[in-house]
């Protein structure tokens, strides 16, 4: 870790939970360890914050019949209070973040519209959402609505007359073989066609609402440079932070649950091998 980003470390009150180069790792309340951060100090910011799904239903997966309830951090508490929690974690955000510092945001339609609702009251400037699509989605147990095959990402920027990082002749000319929809030579369009994560990125255990490599490398590639400083609030099992530590970014990582952290520190490790 470089001396500027060793500053920034330095004013968080609680010690890191883990440390290894630039991959970074704190356990605890993402409000408060965001409110200790340096303002500007940020080049990106990925979150997958609580989609609020754990309702005592039940989904399938791999075949079985399985509940939707993943830990008292997706639990409902209402519109009123999951809005204001998404509004102050993208508010602690917009102050770390520099003034061409990028957010991006992922979620169902159970928390999607109240996070872009707050993005909008807090001033950022939408840039696209995206959908990305998953040719191996679970099917829809009741039969009664259509299955639900995507999730939407919103990216945003800081501020509107900034000049944000777009690697857009990467992401045109680049080899994307994961995904049957993107044609080589032609712009990358905000449609992502992309399976749901791989066996071996779950060897370790699993994180319920854990993301593909494959997502988190484009979004990485596309909208950071090496060198630069990319922060996860919900880092779950960290699949922003190894892609980042994958293409020479620098990382942050923030979580409640000390058994996602470790399998963070499982799948670091193994990384590096």
């Amino acid at each position: 870790m470089v001396v500027a980003d060793r500053k920034i470390l330095s004013v968080i009150a609680n010690r890191p939970y883990f440390v290894k180069g630039n991959f970074v790792l704190y356990q605890g309340d993402a409000i408060l360890l965001l409110n200790q951060l340096p303002a500007n100090s940020i080049d990106m910011v990925f979150a997958d914050p609580p989609y609020n799904l754990s309702n005592g239903g039940f989904t399938v997966h791999a075949g079985r019949m399985v509940s939707v309830n993943k830990g008292d951090w997706d639990v409902s508490r209402g519109f009123q209070d999951d809005y204001a929690f998404h509004y102050q974690w993208m508010e602690a955000c917009k102050r770390i973040l520099k003034p061409n510092g990028t957010l991006w945001v992922s979620g169902t339609y159970h928390s999607i519209y109240q996070c872009g609702h707050a993005l909008q009251s807090l001033g950022y400037h939408i840039l696209n959402d995206v959908a990305w699509f998953k040719p191996n989605a679970s099917p829809n147990l009741s039969c009664r609505f259509f299955t639900a095959s995507h999730e939407t990402l919103i990216w945003a920027r800081k501020e509107k007359k900034a000049r944000h990082t777009f690697n857009y002749n990467l992401m045109k000319e680049g080899h994307w073989p994961e995904d049957a929809l993107k044609k080589p030579g032609l712009q990358m369009r905000s449609v992502w066609a992309m399976g749901t994560p791989k066996p071996a990125e779950k060897k370790y255990g699993k994180h319920p609402t854990q993301k593909p490599l494959d997502l988190l490398k484009r979004i990485v590639l596309a909208s950071t440079n090496k060198g630069d400083i990319i922060l996860d609030p919900f880092t779950g099992s960290s699949t922003t932070g190894i892609a980042a530590a994958m293409h020479d970014r620098k990382f942050i990582g923030i979580d409640l649950e000390k058994n996602y952290l470790e399998l963070s520190k499982k799948r670091f490790a193994d990384l590096k091998k």
